[in-house]
């Protein structure tokens, strides 16, 4: 276990680094209301994204999204308490249960602040916001629901989780756009490394797909418009991309300290060992000229865990399908890699998914660590010719069996916000 010494000038003091591990994760997205058939449609290739079915999208530009379809709410979150909540938040409870049995994980009382929850949201509970907007227009604001603010407030994911698991540590969102899901996780790995926490419950959740969120997102032309081929929308790195699609859904890991999980026999999935941060400091909504800043996240992630870029083998990039940030990933992984990004295999699912927003990172977390867990990675879909500037290997429609040992998840957002998490075999 590394150490490291920290000097001032009255003392030297040695602080313990935590090595910190994944024992659990739990999903749901367009393809499944959990983890196994999340990933099984993930490397068989198939879309989760179709017409719209929430609302009557008959007048939109957009029609089509990336929904998460059936899910059974009433198996994870009490009826009563439904209300209290919007969609984002069902979510977040069904996978956190789910990671927290796939991890046998239950919290003892007497060590629950030493047990934390942060989950990442982008936007909050959007669709409850226009319903219960409208409520009030049409009937008056005497008709708004006493749960309206806690159901769509962001910290409502990790503080719905914190009170029904008893976790008495850290507890609050991290918003960064759609890095969310991905800052929340490497920020509760902090927590865990220097030791102030044994367990954090950590990832991503988002449910936007309301008449605001298309609308919004397609008045900013940011939207892919294929109306009449959703399953083929969303095209990362294809010269044909025209956009990104909206999606749903929300994913938790369960991370521990190695010495806890070991300590109670925990199944160890795998290490989190990197994680890097950068920010832009270009545009509200463009990445840097020549992907610069997400090029220091990857290599801040690379020094974090001490590792040579030759060291990785699979990256899953953010890879949204949009015309100007699919070019600019590619740049930044050739500035980060060098010629290593030669031999990367790199792919996308959300070509497969849809773009999450604030769950994006979260779920893409999930998939790296079963891609470690099966030696498998994942294909980017609808890659029939590559766009100009796009010449990496991205595992085009077929998924790839390989020696995988770390492998590197990127996440940027609006904002000009990067995060980068590199988790390997232990």
């Amino acid at each position: 276990m590394a150490a490291t010494s920290v000097s001032s000038s009255k003392k030297t003091t040695t602080r313990e680094i935590h090595r910190v591990v994944v024992t659990g994760v739990g999903a749901v997205t367009p393809l499944g209301n959990n983890l196994e058939s999340s990933w099984a449609n993930c490397l068989a290739g198939k879309s989760g994204i179709g017409p719209i079915t929430r609302f009557d999208a008959a007048k939109f530009n957009v029609r089509f999204a990336g929904e998460v379809k059936d899910f059974p709410v009433d198996a994870y979150v009490p009826k009563k308490e439904q209300k209290k909540m919007d969609t984002f938040i069902h979510y977040t409870m069904a996978c956190t249960q789910m990671a927290m049995e796939m991890a046998g994980l239950k919290v003892d009382p007497e060590q629950a602040h030493r047990a934390g929850a942060i989950i990442g949201v982008g936007m909050g509970g959007l669709p409850t916001i226009e319903e219960q907007f409208l409520k009030m227009h049409e009937r008056g604001p005497d008709r708004l629901s006493p749960f309206f603010i806690p159901a769509v407030i962001t910290n409502l994911a990790a503080g719905q989780v914190s009170i029904t698991h008893g976790l008495r540590g850290p507890n609050y969102s991290v918003t960064s756009a759609c890095a969310s899901g991905a800052h929340s996780i490497g920020e509760a790995v902090e927590y865990i490394r220097r030791g102030t926490c044994d367990v954090m419950v950590a990832g991503g959740a988002e449910s936007t797909i309301c008449g605001l969120g298309i609308g919004g997102f397609a008045a900013m032309r940011a939207l892919s418009t294929r109306n009449e081929e959703p399953t083929r929308a969303s095209r990362p790195f294809d010269k044909d991309r025209d956009g990104f699609v909206l999606a749903e859904g929300a994913a938790i890991l369960i991370l521990e300290s190695l010495e806890h999980a070991e300590k109670r026999g925990a199944q160890i999935l795998c290490e989190v060992t990197g994680y890097g941060v950068s920010s832009d400091a270009h545009h509200m909504t463009n990445p840097a000229p020549e992907g610069a800043g997400a090029a220091i996240a990857v290599r801040r992630a690379l020094e974090d865990a001490r590792m040579n870029p030759s060291e990785i083998q699979y990256v899953n990039a953010h890879g949204t399908s949009t015309p100007v940030g699919d070019e600019l990933e590619t740049l930044a992984l050739k500035k980060a890699f060098g010629d290593h990004s030669k031999k990367l295999w790199v792919s996308s699912t959300k070509s497969m998914t849809g773009h999450t927003l604030g769950a994006a990172g979260a779920i893409e977390a999930a998939f790296c660590v079963m891609a470690l867990k099966d030696q498998a990675v994942p294909p980017t879909i609808n890659l029939e010719n590559p766009g100009e500037g796009c010449d990496l290997d991205y595992v085009p429609t077929t998924a790839r069996q390989g020696k995988l040992t770390s492998v590197l998840n990127n996440s940027f957002g609006f904002g000009g916000t990067n995060a980068c998490l590199i988790f390997s075999q232990i």
